[in-house]
């Protein structure tokens, strides 16, 4: 019997725990004058206009692999020959300088 009280008594607060409630989060709207928004077309422009290629990036900086100008810039090619898993073969000097370079 004390078993059973005690498994009750556990299964209620355990009950009561996961449907308490949590503070609710306010969140200020966001709001934009037109002024900023047509500086930051311009500066996209002005990049554009310079050849300088926008890459996409996730919220820590890294480049975002999911994109084909990502993928592309990654693919470090060799300056050397390659062995049969595709990476660089460390015995030819080609690839000792490339490796150097980085």
């Amino acid at each position: 019997m004390k078993k059973l009280v005690c498994t009750l008594i556990s299964v209620f607060i355990i009950g009561q725990s996961i449907f308490a409630q949590t503070a609710d989060k306010k969140v200020a709207p966001k709001t934009t004058t037109p002024a900023t928004k047509t500086t930051k077309v311009e500066d996209k422009k002005d990049k554009k206009e310079e050849g300088v290629k926008p890459t996409k990036v996730k919220k820590n900086g890294t480049p975002d692999m999911r994109y084909k100008e990502n993928k592309e810039a990654a693919k470090a090619k060799p300056a050397g020959p390659l062995k049969k898993d595709g990476t660089p073969d460390m015995r030819h000097k080609a690839n000792k300088e490339a490796a150097k370079k980085k």
